[in-house]
């Protein structure tokens, strides 16, 4: 999909690729021009973090995912390297004389760190790889691309090409330095390594670090490449790993993480295009590839309302989502609906850094300010069919209901699993997310309360939650007009004695829910109804009720 596409576009003669500059360096009249409000938030930013210093990044830090299972003491000072680098960018770009020396001590701090993977991603997890207790600090001779050193190298370029010349005023040392560690940690390794999971060569269970890796990658270098054979090369090779993503993507653009990860998958996917767009000077390339439509549509399709999403596996219910990647991401698509969703959740330049720092996005949204307001689009019923989830509004209630698996990817085991809105506020919830630790994606994962089915609206068998694994999945799903209806009696392990479990949601013309279980058991055995309310609920004449 990509890749024939960009092979096409690389053979033309006409075509050259064009590299070397994607926002204006310091200097530039672009930066003078910035609206008040966003020159004043850069130097509130600036003020923010200048007064902290940099923190020391330890190896007992690293340490502690494998002996205490804690990853924030490790990332917490990874992070505000990063933030306080990226803050001080910007300033020294806005006219801030002072923030430059800031930058000179954040690219040293960040160059001399041994790796700049965190440490729950020390490890390449393919098959006969060494485990984190085997591993427990970084090999410095064997450099591994993770999410993380990726973003580096794409902060560190940006900082490069951002301000070049005054890093040169004090030593061109400065920017040889930078080159040479992108080169070593980051370029050389993704030319020459066949053997990172992501790249989809061993393992085709992909997520978003394909995209989310690439799209970094390409950044940096676009930035730092000028031979235009070498960026070919690495254009084309990266081009095949994303495809090998798309492929294992449903058709249906659904995101199986969650709407919450739509910024590391579908964002990162709009990221990746457009750096190929710009460097071929051919916008609109990938424009009419239906999954690639349907991919970046997801987020409008996800919202409930009022910052809500549906928030199935490992996803906030109010997520953070870059507005200005989906707000562009319909104007890509001409998609008016996708642009009023963007529009609305811009937000402020420091989300971008508070997420995890990305300092692409937030110099995208400095200089693509927001369009003219758009009104808002009716939000209609959503069936996906290959992520076999229905959302269903009726009155002022949403219910949003999804078949599945339990081997999805962040997954929780709550094959029939649904949520209920009230106004746009939740009424009947999915738990969602909690702080990733060592037991997050270890063999102890389904040990946490908040992926255990006992813990999802779904029923219990006896003491018989639903089981995790591929195999364990809905059958006989069908989108009704008005809701959903599934067999989920194979999301149990058969020692249950589960004969059938047959689940209707209907979500009427007044906005009353009705559910409806039919279960066959062998023997008989109690039956627990699991409902989570975001409120006590009432229960009365036989109804429930919830204020």
């Amino acid at each position: 999909m990509i890749t024939q596409k960009l092979e096409k576009a690389l053979q033309n003669p006409a075509i050259a690729i064009v590299s070397g500059s994607y926002f204006p360096a310091a200097g530039d009249a672009a930066w003078a021009q910035l609206s008040a409000a966003d020159l004043a938030e850069i130097r509130e930013m600036q003020s923010h973090f200048h007064a902290i210093p940099y923190p020391m990044r330890y190896l007992t830090d690293f340490l502690a995912f494998v002996e205490t299972g804690s990853r924030a003491q490790d990332e917490t000072p990874y992070f505000l390297r990063r933030e306080k680098l990226c803050a001080a960018a910007l300033a020294a770009c806005a006219g801030d004389e002072a923030a430059l020396r800031d930058v000179l001590d954040g690219i040293w701090c960040i160059c001399e760190e041994s790796s700049w993977v965190i440490s729950a991603h020390n490890i390449n997890p393919i098959p006969g790889a060494p485990r984190p207790a085997d591993m427990p600090i970084p090999d410095v001779s064997n450099p591994y691309i993770d999410l993380f050193a990726a973003q580096t190298g794409m902060i560190l370029s940006l900082v490069l090409s951002l301000l070049g010349s005054d890093l040169d005023a004090v030593s061109s040392l400065l920017g040889e330095r930078v080159r040479k560690e992108i080169k070593d940690r980051i370029l050389e390794p993704f030319m020459q390594r066949e053997d990172f999971w992501w790249m989809g060569n061993i393992r085709t269970d992909l997520c978003n670090w394909t995209p989310w890796i690439l799209s970094n990658v390409l950044m940096t270098a676009f930035l730092q490449i000028s031979d235009t054979a070498v960026l070919k090369a690495l254009f084309l090779r990266s081009a095949g790993m994303l495809d090998r993503w798309l492929d294992v993507m449903p058709s249906d653009g659904g995101c199986d993480e969650g709407a919450g990860y739509w910024n590391m998958a579908g964002g990162a996917l709009l990221d990746c295009i457009e750096l190929y767009e710009k460097a071929l000077g051919m916008p609109g390339l990938f424009r009419d590839e239906t999954k690639i439509r349907n991919i970046l549509s997801f987020p409008v399709r996800a919202e409930i309302g009022q910052g809500w999403f549906i928030n199935f596996a490992d996803c906030d219910a109010r997520p953070f989502l870059s507005g200005e990647r989906i707000e562009d991401a319909g104007n890509y698509l001409q998609d008016p609906a996708l642009m009023s969703l963007g529009r609305r959740m811009r937000g402020r330049l420091s989300d971008e850094l508070s997420d995890v720092p990305h300092f692409s996005r937030l110099l995208n949204k400095l200089f693509h300010p927001a369009s003219d307001p758009i009104q808002p689009v009716v939000r209609e019923d959503v069936w996906l069919p290959d992520l076999e989830v229905r959302i269903v509004r009726r009155a002022g209630m949403t219910l949003a209901i999804k078949g599945g698996h339990n081997g999805e990817n962040h997954n929780h085991n709550d094959v029939g699993s649904f949520m209920l809105y009230m106004d746009d506020e939740p009424v009947i919830v999915d738990a969602g997310n909690m702080t990733y630790t060592a037991k997050t994606f270890s063999d102890e994962r389904y040990t946490l309360w908040n992926v255990r089915s006992a813990y999802h609206n779904v029923p219990m068998i006896g003491t018989f939650e639903q089981s995790p694994g591929r195999i364990y999945a809905a059958s006989d799903v069908r989108s009704l007009p008005d809701g959903l209806a599934l067999r989920m009696e194979g999301a149990y392990d058969p020692a249950s004695g589960l004969r059938m479990l047959r689940r209707e949601a209907v979500l009427a013309d007044d906005g009353t829910l009705s559910l409806r279980d039919t279960i066959s058991l062998a023997v008989p055995e109690c039956i627990t109804c699991v409902f989570m309310f975001r409120e006590t609920p009432e229960y009365t004449d036989g109804m429930l009720r919830t204020e």
